[in-house]
């Protein structure tokens, strides 16, 4: 089992997309800075919007990855709005 996972700072106003087997474990090495040069240093702030369940780490990383090409916010926040859309991007993979 492995999750997508979506955070977010309030400080920022900014989205972070990333994987990971527990997104709660990750959520607080982001706010303690324990990934040193990573993008989210820049706040303390982050909060999960969205855990994305997947039946692999290849699809959770997928997924990461066509979402950070999307390069765009508002692809983010539908998607925090409506899962489904993950589903139907893992569909089109197959």
């Amino acid at each position: 089992m492995h999750f997508l996972y979506i955070l977010y700072s309030q400080k920022l106003n900014r989205y972070y997309t990333g994987e990971t087997p527990d997104p709660d474990i990750r959520l607080n090495l982001h706010n303690k800075h324990h990934f040193k040069n990573a993008f989210t240093n820049a706040a303390d702030d982050w909060s999960i919007k969205l855990k994305f369940q997947t039946d692999s780490k290849e699809n959770a990383v997928f997924l990461e990855i066509f979402i950070k090409r999307m390069k765009s916010k508002k692809f983010i926040e539908k998607v925090i709005n409506d899962p489904s859309i993950l589903n139907q991007v893992l569909e089109k993979r197959a």
